[in-house]
């Protein structure tokens, strides 16, 4: 294969798009990878076409050695059987809706759970007919409110989804450990650095399920490990809940005049002037804040949600709606403590909240309450005595208020334990480019999709759902092997895996240039061919390095001394080889550029 420059539909950048955050998004457009067409929408250019279909060629071989066939579903989808699935509903504002001349509803898929499920169910009825395994690779579309990141926050985004159909529970494990094992192969021959982590399911339901993230300092998601091998995204991290402490012997509650105490180090400052312990001082730990939330329903409801935790911990939004989904999160606003007004700003205690506020249980219009699992019976707190300038101190949970139930929101810090005990908890940030579920039979219970056992008996079918990132996974290349000049890829995705460049105006040069690349290419090496003849040295060199081509050959002065110029873009020394030998010598490069990575 050999693309020539002089044809080929690239324009490089020498300015960052304006609205580009991170390195994989500024290069990427630069390069003429992608074009911005929309907020979170892009356009694929020729090569960005090209290292898109090699990461999905790596993917189709491994889904195809993991037993899974590949399909293709439309993107354009009815409303039907998501509104059997709740779906519909629940996705809120992130779906793209839309409506046909009949005025029937239609969405754009953002995953494509339900027309698997009914595929299936329209073809197979027997357990004979199971395990399968389908995949597509198509086109998905969410609303995203906040696109970023060029490919890796987009509204419209490229993925591979694979579905498990088993008879049973044994069989769903099989499965998942098969796709599992699938993805571990995908990533490692992408050479994409990777951690499996544990993850909530969210919409998608399910059992159980696992990321796959690749570390950097630029990613979205949070996620935590210790030295025993825990490993799980922030949002799934449970707290270790600490033993309840008897009651005897602890002080009763007292409301103390607490003015001038804007903040917790305030409260905490003045309790240890006025107010001290006999044991030992009070700290951040030892108050309990109330973080009042506005939970708003994907039908429209809303409602408030008050979380008490420790006053050293703030709430971690992205914790918090990972434990309410489908709900979406936001701060409480004036009209809602206008409509509440027991709960006086910056002095919430528990008396007025939830079960604490005195009402009958079938008609309590309370707020309500919700605590953090470090709040155990017996834990003596500071709080909001409902009134302005005024705290309760000595408030003993169990023994002086309760509360609706226990939440994960509280930001996860470093140096927490690990919930399974195997030490303290280290923080990373990273990109998702790999999700997993266990599903079980949510779907299959909606929809209907049920097969005759061994005994001739209904049984509803039990499902797993797999997700790769595919044009993310791209970005996340990008990022991982980039350097201030460009890109820099693997052999493996590169557009191309030698990038010949002609130099000067000598036409000997040119014609030494073109042999070069027609060699490579009739060994099925892949050639960029930079045969631009009015374009300066400096302008090729930089457009060599831009666009990241993992070879560089450059023919140009050292043609008169029978030489060209070999070297990596990134690492490695250059060499001089005899022009005679170049096209073998070449081809061995990149041969042993392209031995498998895993």
């Amino acid at each position: 294969m050999l693309l020539r420059m002089s044809t080929l539909f690239v324009r490089t950048l020498r300015e960052d798009p304006v609205d580009a955050e991170v390195a994989s998004h500024r290069l990427l457009v630069r390069a003429g990878y992608i074009r911005r067409a929309a907020p979170g929408i892009y356009t694929w250019l020729p090569l960005g076409l090209r290292v898109l279909g090699k990461i999905e060629q790596v993917v189709r071989d491994e889904m195809a050695a993991a037993g899974a066939q590949e399909v293709h579903f439309p993107a354009l989808l009815p409303r039907e059987p998501y509104e059997a699935t709740g779906r519909w509903t629940e996705y809120g504002p992130n779906i793209f809706r839309l409506k046909d001349r009949r005025e029937a509803d239609y969405l754009l898929a953002p995953t494509h759970e339900e027309v698997f499920t009914l595929l299936v169910k329209d073809l197979y009825s027997s357990y004979k007919d199971l395990p399968l395994a389908l995949y597509q690779i198509q086109t998905k579309y969410r609303d995203e409110a906040r696109p970023r990141a060029g490919l890796i926050r987009g509204r419209e985004f490229i993925m591979k989804d694979a579905y498990s159909f088993d008879v049973d529970d044994a069989g769903l494990d099989a499965s998942y450990e098969r796709q599992r094992q699938a993805y571990q192969r995908i990533f490692d021959r992408l050479g994409l650095e990777y951690v499996i982590v544990a993850a909530t399911s969210g919409a998608m339901g399910g059992s159980r399920s696992e990321e796959f993230l690749t570390p950097t300092a630029i990613g979205e998601d949070t996620f935590v490990r210790s030295p025993g091998g825990y490993a799980a995204n922030v949002e799934a991290v449970t707290t270790p809940v600490p033993p309840s402490i008897p009651f005897d012997g602890l002080p009763a509650a007292h409301v103390e005049d607490t003015p001038d105490t804007p903040t917790i180090a305030s409260l905490v400052a003045l309790a240890n002037e006025r107010v001290p312990r006999s044991d030992r001082e009070w700290t951040a730990a030892d108050t309990l804040k109330n973080v009042v939330l506005a939970l708003t329903q994907p039908t429209g409801e809303r409602e408030l949600l008050v979380v008490g935790l420790p006053g050293d911990r703030e709430v971690d939004l992205k914790r918090l709606e990972a434990s309410v989904a489908p709900a979406e999160v936001e701060t409480a606003t004036e009209a809602d403590f206008a409509a509440h007004p027991e709960l006086v700003k910056g002095y919430i205690g528990p008396r007025v909240l939830g079960p604490n506020a005195g009402q009958p249980a079938e008609t309590r219009t309370a707020v309500r309450y919700l605590l953090d699992p470090r709040v155990v019976p017996g834990t003596r707190w500071i709080t909001g005595a409902d009134q302005p300038g005024r705290h309760v101190f000595d408030l003993v949970a169990g023994r002086d208020f309760v509360a609706d139930g226990t939440i994960e929101a509280a930001e996860v810090r470093a140096g927490d334990p690990a919930p399974d005990g195997s030490g303290p908890l280290e923080l990373a940030r990273g990109i998702e480019i790999g999700h997993i579920f266990a599903l079980g039979r949510k779907y299959a219970q909606a929809l209907g999709l049920t097969v005759l056992d061994q005994n001739g008996k209904a049984v509803v079918v039990t499902m797993g759902s797999y997700g790769i990132g595919i044009s993310r996974a791209l970005a996340a290349l990008a990022e991982a092997n980039h350097d201030d000049a460009g890109l820099a890829w693997p052999a493996h995705v590169a557009p191309a895996h030698v990038h010949v460049v002609a130099t000067g105006k000598d036409p000997a040069v040119f014609a030494a240039a073109e042999s070069l690349a027609t060699a490579l290419s009739d060994r099925g090496v892949e050639v960029l061919y930079d045969d631009r003849p009015r374009v300066s040295p400096g302008v090729k060199f930089a457009d060599a390095e831009l666009l990241g081509v993992p070879l560089v050959v450059v023919v140009g002065r050292g043609l008169a001394e029978g030489v060209v110029e070999v070297r990596p873009r990134v690492g490695g020394q250059a060499e001089q080889v005899p022009v005679e030998e170049a096209a073998d010598h070449v081809a061995r490069v990149v041969g042993t550029l392209l031995a498998p990575l895993g």
